[in-house]
């Protein structure tokens, strides 16, 4: 099993902890309470997700053949998503990434659960991330 899929199993085991979707976004939040910021330097207008509910800065760096992603929101429950979305890819191998198959978001329940715009904006967030795979040559 790759990190990848590891990561999301361990993913999916915390949030069968949570007994509804209340605790669910409860823990989302906390996990928002608690990511870093991106820095200020990568919050301009070329950084922005286009599209998204919310402003969400996105930007990449490409170091030891591996992608690290900043990402960062002006809302709680967004970046509680992000942080799940960057343990997940941030630190891996391009070409893993490219390949991944995000199965956690549907397991855990975030894909039928949110709102049709934040539903779209998580699924622009997910195609920007691989989207950028390709920029740093895989």
């Amino acid at each position: 099993m790759n990190d990848i899929n590891k990561i999301q199993k361990e993913i999916i085991e915390e949030f069968k902890n949570f007994s509804n979707q209340l605790d669910k976004y409860d823990y989302l939040i906390k996990l928002g309470k608690k990511a870093n910021s991106i820095n200020p330097k990568y919050k301009k207008e070329e950084n922005t997700i286009k599209d998204c509910q919310v402003e969400t800065w996105f930007y990449a760096d490409l170091k030891n053949g591996k992608i690290f992603y900043y990402i960062d929101s002006k809302s709680l429950l967004t970046k509680g998503i992000i942080s799940l979305l960057l343990r997940v890819l941030s630190g891996q191998k391009p070409e893993d990434i490219q390949n991944s198959n995000l199965y956690f978001i549907e397991k855990i329940g975030l894909k039928n659960n949110f709102s049709f715009l934040r539903a779209n904006s998580l699924g622009k967030l997910v195609d920007r991330m691989k989207l950028e795979t390709k920029k740093h040559g895989k």
